[in-house]
């Protein structure tokens, strides 16, 4: 089992930065897309950005030139928000494949099998 733990989260003004963490625990694999998703209450489950094993990239198109997502082999994977809006409040969830992603990233939350709890960003216009 792979065990995957946030922080980060937080309040912040509109226009400003935060970065979400997440650490990755037991049975992980270098192969495995990492990723970031969010959701709002009563939604579903929105793709924000993911990362192939070998370090491609891909992102939603409303967060594409203001998030950046990075990683550290299969151990860590962070989510760096800048000139953030209202609309990005949400619940923010790390998660990871169980599959093998190289030259491309997944991109639909069925394509991840492991995921954290969940943290909390708020942007306040």
């Amino acid at each position: 089992q792979v065990q995957l733990v946030e922080s980060g989260g937080g309040l912040v003004q509109a226009g400003g930065s935060l970065r979400l963490s997440c650490a990755a625990s037991g049975r992980t694999s270098d192969t495995s897309a990492m990723g970031w998703f969010r959701q709002v209450p009563g939604q579903e489950r929105e793709f924000v950005a993911a990362i192939s094993s070998s370090g491609i990239t891909g992102y939603a198109d409303s967060v594409k030139g203001r998030f950046s997502i990075s990683r550290e082999g299969a151990k860590y994977t962070a989510l760096q928000m800048d000139i953030l809006k209202p609309e990005d409040t949400a619940v923010y969830y790390c998660a990871m494949s169980q599959e093998t992603w190289i030259r491309r990233t997944p991109y639909h939350h069925k394509q991840f099998s492991y995921w954290g709890q969940g943290t909390q960003v708020t942007v306040s216009s």
